[in-house]
């Protein structure tokens, strides 16, 4: 285990990652390109992360011998998702160096306090929590409808929300959530969704990469651009968000921010991921330090690396049997192919991804 006052962790350190899924696998392969170990933590037998990895403990992330036997074997331990009790890594935070802090999930997988502690630094749209059919029909009288009905906890991608239209049943509504607590969001009159990825270090010193502009389909991402269109005092804006939402978390690691953007220009923050973001993935390609290299330095004390993006770049998803796609991918040479390693593409399920670089200044149009 290692002290917190050892900084920087030296090649040949083990890095531990909660969590085994594909952002686990990416900075797994991007550690070991600079020379550390790495040693995943999951519930899933044969995981993304697993694949590449030097070591892995199969077991629940309630499970405190595994815990404890895992702290034991690492210098550091992060995440690669935020919905690891945050019990289970305040328990770590007792055994190992632990970055980002339990605080930072605490936060992040609960939606009430993470709208709590964003209205303090920056805005977000107007929301209420809900713990009944009958709460959820006052909210709505009071935020107005349509406005959309979350599970405050473990919900992403789509899952677990409801939206609610002028003529909602709301017994039904609340029933479909199917969590004891919501909260109810306010529409958004959106001009786009965009994110800002930044990075902390131990010493306080930080980069951020620019504003990219997301788009989804189903409720699942499934194109990032690079950079965003925006007015250039907004695209500084979303930086100056982020950044100062990675202070006030005291967050070493990486905090991604997704943000809406309205149609009068006004920026409001929508959530918040403590690790690398799945927006994040054109970096890979597209600048010097990618987002899972740039965890891995902030993580280790490392000095942070170049977030200047030398292309601009368009991510695309490659969700279900998108994948079976993968030889024309192979033969096209603008296109730069990530796969995950998952044994089944089922409908929803982010399979891998892939780049394609355009010149500054030249990034398409649609």
């Amino acid at each position: 285990m290692a002290s917190a006052s050892v900084h920087p962790l030296p090649p040949g350190s083990t890095i531990g990652i909660m969590g085994g899924g594909q952002l686990g696998r990416m900075t797994a392969l991007a550690a070991a390109r600079l020379g550390y170990k790495c040693h995943i933590f999951t519930p899933e037998t044969d995981s993304p992360g697993e694949q590449v990895s030097a070591a892995a403990t199969i077991a629940d992330y309630e499970d405190r011998k595994a815990l404890k036997s895992f702290a034991g074997s690492v210098d550091v331990v992060t995440f690669e998702f935020e919905n690891v009790p945050a019990e289970s890594a305040e328990y770590l935070a007792e055994h190992a160096l632990v970055r980002p802090g339990a605080q930072c999930l605490a936060i992040a997988q609960d939606r009430l306090k993470e709208k709590d502690f964003i209205n303090k630094t920056a805005p977000t749209t107007p929301y209420r929590k809900v713990t009944s059919a009958e709460d959820l029909a006052k909210a709505a009288d009071e935020i107005g409808r349509p406005a959309v009905l979350k599970t405050s906890r473990m919900g992403y991608d789509g899952k677990g929300q409801v939206l609610i239209a002028p003529d909602c049943d709301y017994a039904a509504a609340w029933a479909a959530m199917g969590a004891e607590i919501g909260i109810l969001e306010g529409f958004v009159d959106l001009d786009c969704e965009v994110s800002v990825i930044t990075a902390r270090s131990p010493h306080g010193g930080w980069v951020t990469y620019p504003a990219v502009e997301n788009r989804h389909v189903n409720h699942i991402l499934d194109t990032t651009l690079a950079p965003a269109r925006l007015p250039g005092d907004l695209a500084e804006q979303a930086v100056a968000i982020a950044h100062d939402l990675a202070d006030a978390l005291d967050l070493v690691g990486l905090l991604a921010v997704e943000m809406f953007v309205t149609r009068d220009k006004r920026i409001l923050v929508n959530e918040l991921a403590p690790r690398p973001h799945n927006s994040g993935h054109w970096t890979m390609d597209a600048c010097p330090t990618s987002q899972f290299e740039q965890l891995v330095r902030a993580v280790c004390g490392l000095p942070l690396g170049s977030v200047e993006a030398h292309h601009d770049a368009v991510m695309k998803n490659l969700i279900g049997d998108d994948v079976t796609g993968w030889p024309d991918l192979l033969a096209d040479p603008g296109a730069r192919l990530h796969l995950y390693g998952k044994a089944e593409a089922r409908p929803g399920r982010k399979m891998g991804h892939v780049n394609r670089l355009y010149p500054k200044g030249q990034l398409p149009n649609g």
